[in-house]
This record gives C-alpha cells, structure tokens and sequence, in this order.
C-alpha cells in the first residue's frame, strides 16, 4: 500500500453522489462527417432518454455534437459506455459540456477583439 499513489480520483465515492463536472450536456468529437441525427439517436438512445441533439455542420464544428439528455445518470452512463466507441472507423470522445471553458473561450476573444479595437484607435507601438 502507497499512499502517495492514491489519486483523488481512486478515492470511493459515495453512492448516489456525482462528480461535480457531471452534466446532462455531453459534446462528442471525432464524429464521421456524414453521420446523421438519426443514427446520432439510435447510438446514444440506448442509453437514455434523449432531449435534443445538434450536429455541427459549419467547416469548424464538422465531426462534432451536442447530446443533451433529460436525466444526468443516463448522461454518465452514455459517457461511460460510448467514450472510445468505433463508429465507422473512428473512435468517439465522449465528455461532459463544460460551459465555464466555454465562457472563458469567449471572453479571451472578446479581450482580444477590444485590445484590437484600442491599437487601432491609439495607433500601434511595435
């Protein structure tokens, strides 16, 4: 026995308890470009039931979705079964939204938009 080898993440947890990054919101990736919502539901239906799906389509969000469940335990389970599943030759990755990594994202941006907008009306000094 080595405690220092024990990870936060080896401990037990208590039953019925989610870790706190559990959501109904799952974002899948490595998706095959031409999959459609309905083979998207008969591959995550099997795991719950399900309330929306949206499939990106646009040149940057192609092979990647949003599965929204009604119930957060038919989400973790779907994370657990279908994280590494082979659709068509590719493997899927199966995580939960983290919506304050998106929000960071978009703030960066909107950081980077007004720094733009300040050289421009000062003028830049390189």
């Amino acid at each position: 026995y080595f405690p220092e080898f024990r990870t936060k993440m080896a401990l037990p947890r208590k039953p019925g308890r989610l870790a706190p990054e559990v959501n109904r919101i799952l974002y899948v990736r490595n998706l095959p470009f031409k999959i459609t919502s309905d083979e998207m539901y008969d591959i995550f239906g099997k795991h719950g039931s399900i309330r929306q799906i949206r499939l990106g389509h646009a040149p940057d969000t192609r092979g990647t979705a949003y599965v929204v469940y009604d119930d957060v335990f038919d989400a973790k389970n779907a994370v657990e079964h279908l994280s590494g599943f082979n659709v068509a030759g590719r493997y899927l990755i199966v995580g939960y939204h983290q919506h304050t990594k998106w929000q960071k994202k978009m703030d960066t941006k909107k950081k980077a938009e007004e720094i733009e907008k300040l050289r421009e009306q000062v003028g830049t000094i390189d």
